[in-house]
């Protein structure tokens, strides 16, 4: 069982992060607006916000749910806090914790999950400084035909290389949300640009065929 003093320090800290977090983001425009003495109307805003926040909302509490079990307690609450999820904090996660051989669900789990993010977040950090400050001597190589398919290939990459290792070790019910995924992207390729969505529903996929085959003594 997990540490009950690191659990609720973890989550006393967590909220008090979250929330500022939240309280950032929504003053960043209204700072702006008083500086500006701009303000929108109403309708406007509510206008905007019926075409994105839906989408957003309901993606957000989804990776909450899917990512929560794979980045234990406080790579949770940092991960969300620090931003880019899909694409960083979970396939670095994903990597520290096979590479130490350690289970999600676990406090060896959940240290590393924690350490892994954290650097992750403090490499990002670094090299967004570094490329903000040479972004004049880099924009030419960046903005390189040559360059353009490998940038537009990051996270298939990511996910590519994490997807053999755990398909490798449970290829019996990876097939399953595998096969339903290719063959829906094939029949559907416009949902390529819905992929926060359909995260969730392969990992409902996997559930149900893991239950399916523990019941036959497959797995």
């Amino acid at each position: 069982m997990k540490n009950r003093d690191y659990m609720d320090s973890v989550h006393f800290y967590g909220r008090i992060w979250v929330a500022t977090g939240i309280l950032l983001m929504l003053l960043t425009p209204v700072a702006i607006c008083v500086y500006y003495n701009a303000w929108p109307q109403l309708q406007h805003v509510f206008k905007g916000l019926l075409g994105v926040a839906p989408i957003f909302w309901t993606v957000g509490i989804i990776e909450v749910f899917t990512y929560a079990p794979m980045l234990g307690t406080g790579g949770t609450y940092l991960g969300f806090i620090t931003g880019n999820v899909t694409s960083l904090k979970v396939p670095a996660a994903l990597n520290a914790m096979s590479a130490a051989d350690v289970k999600a669900s676990s406090e060896q789990g959940e240290v590393i999950s924690t350490i892994a993010i954290a650097s992750s977040s403090i490499v990002t950090t670094i090299v967004i400084a570094l490329g903000v400050l040479m972004l004049g001597y880099l924009q030419p190589l960046l903005e390189s035909p040559v360059l353009a398919p490998a940038f537009d290939n990051i996270l298939p990459s990511l996910f590519g290389g994490l997807g053999v290792v755990y398909i490798s070790k449970n290829w019996k019910i990876a097939i399953t949300p595998l096969v339903f995924m290719i063959v829906l992207f094939l029949l559907v390729p416009s949902l390529a640009s819905s992929v926060g969505i359909l995260v969730p529903v392969g990992a409902l996929v996997a559930i149900g065929a893991a239950r399916i085959l523990y019941k036959k003594g497959k797995v």
